[in-house]
């Protein structure tokens, strides 16, 4: 931890907007003022931009953080400076089609541009659901002002007939059940009501608490921030503490670029394995990555994550919800005892300026069953596992916490499936040839192919295969799955089929080899055969004309390198442009 404070006071660039009594300052202060503010409200302090993902049609950003804004800005007020909150993009995974990650670059660009065209000194990423989280970061680290996050927190437990439900995650179990005829539909509608049963992102460790975890794990919020349940009131603590350290942050000019190094991605993937997160970290982050120039890549998160035991006992790959986690102790306890094992970079710098070691090594485990004691994981080998081979050249992905320990070597026949409608069309079919040795593939629904990689790679079993009392087979696609599935799913296939990649040549019968312990994909065919397939293959996706999806068609890169659009990689700065008037 090398960091060093900036000189205060000094000119911010919000004074290149506000600061003295030419036309042009009086024009930006005297409209500004039309909202009741005083004068010396814009005497140099600094003004704090509150980066506001709210939105109705974003369950997971829901009227709960409106209320945290109020608390941020207190905390802001108390500190000295001056809060502004400002609407941006939300892309939400439970609305947005054909999916929200076709979106999450449009977000953080225009999270990159809100930032660096108004006079805002420092941020506040206000987040919560899948998307948010790292489009926000991804924008704000493209401009390097100095950045906190502050996530909206997780869902209360839900309950039906006195299971735990947790979100997403028993959506799918439940809905496999009705398939095999062990759940009726009507128990599916009423335990439906139990799903979402409190204002929050979702309660199991599916991809919104992994991303506030990432974001903790790499320093850019609070300590404690990710799994403090959205209703709690230290909830709104936190915001407000924010608020007041923001401003600091903005006097001293700690900006991402300062905390978002090798060794604090570093921090994340070690963490990801150990809190068993979402796959969708992986792309989320080699995003985040590309934005600061970090050199980090998909390798690093099989070099980091390989032998990192998981030790959150939560679903989906564990028996508890988010709620247990924040009792335990919260993200905290896990980074303790990944700094206890020597798997932490314990002078890595955080939002608070301290090191992220000196913000954990007191705090305590309350349930040793929810955050397992190392040694006791719910499996030895957790992390990301990366696989390569002739069916993924540029890499693969799968979550073993979440994987059939028996199918992680695997030999079987493909049944293929084109794309989504394919396979709608298709896999409640009696007469499909399929039995529980297969290994189902599913293309064309990669960054360019669906279009947005949508989370369809879990795919639902075949009913009569369920029928067997079977509740996973391997799965290979190009597509991500949500974080709170699970299953032995092979994800992120790389090149996509859509780009002409080999799994776009797969066909029925074709013998796939798995083997996960030695990082392997395998296409059981000759290097000729595979050739000739590849020199006759046609693209048969939807190739946009025109707007966004054509842009996004046009410059969107592969989920081994984060699926970001490549002309927004890198950070562009924060300079001041030229003047309006």
């Amino acid at each position: 931890m090398t960091f060093k404070p900036a000189e205060w006071p000094r000119k911010l660039r919000s004074q290149e907007w506000y600061g003295g009594n030419s036309r042009d300052t009086i024009y930006h202060r005297g409209w500004l003022k039309n909202q009741g503010h005083p004068h010396d409200l814009f005497d140099g302090r600094p003004i704090i931009g509150i980066l506001n993902t709210w939105a109705e049609l974003t369950p997971c950003n829901g009227h709960h953080v409106k209320e945290l804004v109020e608390k941020v800005k207190a905390g802001v007020w108390e500190a000295g400076g001056f809060p502004v909150e400002v609407p941006v993009f939300s892309a939400s995974e439970n609305t947005f089609r054909p999916s929200a990650m076709m979106f999450r670059n449009l977000a953080a660009l225009a999270v990159e541009e809100t930032i660096r065209g108004q006079p805002i000194d420092g941020c506040v990423l206000m987040v919560g659901c899948d998307k948010t989280t790292p489009s926000l970061i991804m924008g704000a680290a493209s401009v390097d002002l100095p950045s906190i996050v502050v996530t909206g927190g997780p869902m209360l437990n839900g309950y039906y007939k006195g299971e735990r439900v947790g979100s997403g995650t028993h959506l799918w179990k439940f809905s496999e059940m009705v398939k095999a005829g062990e759940m009726t539909q009507e128990e599916f509608l009423e335990a439906e009501a139990s799903m979402s049963r409190s204002t929050g992102t979702c309660n199991t460790m599916g991809t919104a608490s992994t991303m506030a975890s990432m974001a903790e794990a790499l320093g850019m919020a609070l300590s404690g921030n990710a799994a403090i349940p959205a209703v709690d009131s230290r909830r709104r603590v936190m915001a407000q503490l924010s608020g007041r350290r923001i401003v600091q942050m903005v006097k001293d000019d700690l900006k991402p670029s300062d905390i978002m190094t090798k060794q604090a991605f570093e921090n994340a993937v070690r963490t990801n394995g150990a809190i068993g997160g979402s796959t969708n970290a992986v792309v989320h982050l080699l995003a985040m990555a590309g934005r600061t120039g970090v050199d980090f890549t998909l390798d690093d998160f099989d070099r980091c994550g390989r032998d990192i035991e998981t030790i959150v006992n939560l679903m989906p790959s564990g028996e508890y919800l988010m709620e247990e986690f924040f009792y335990a102790g919260g993200l905290p306890v896990v980074l303790k005892r990944l700094g206890e094992g020597g798997k932490l970079h314990k002078d890595a710098l955080t939002v608070s300026g301290q090191s992220i070691w000196d913000e954990v090594k007191d705090v305590q485990n309350h349930n040793e069953d929810v955050i397992r004691p190392v040694g006791k994981g719910l499996t030895q080998q957790g992390g990301i596992a990366v696989l390569r081979g002739n069916l993924a050249p540029k890499g693969a992905v799968l979550k073993p916490s979440a994987a059939s320990k028996h199918l992680l070597t695997h030999r079987g026949r493909a049944v293929v499936f084109e794309d989504i409608d394919d396979y709608k069309a298709k896999i409640n079919d009696e007469a499909l040839d399929i039995d529980e040795t297969c290994v189902m593939v599913l293309k064309n629904c990669g960054p360019k192919g669906y279009p947005g990689m949508a989370e369809v790679g879990n795919m639902g079993l075949p009913p009569k295969v369920l029928k067997k009392g079977i509740t996973d087979m391997v799965r290979i696609s190009d597509a991500r799955m949500s974080g709170t599935a699970y299953g032995t799913v092979i994800l992120h296939t790389s090149p996509e089929a859509a780009a002409g990649g080999p799994l776009a040549v797969v066909q029925n019968g074709d013998m796939i080899e798995v083997d996960v312990p030695n990082r392997r994909l395998h296409l059981d065919i000759t290097e000729a055969e595979l050739a000739a397939r590849l020199e006759a293959w046609q693209p048969t996706h939807e190739q946009p004309a025109s707007g966004y999806a054509w842009l996004h068609n046009a410059h969107v890169e592969g989920a081994d390198t984060g699926a970001d659009l490549s002309f927004l990689k890198g950070c562009r700065g924060n300079a001041v442009g030229k003047d309006s008037h």
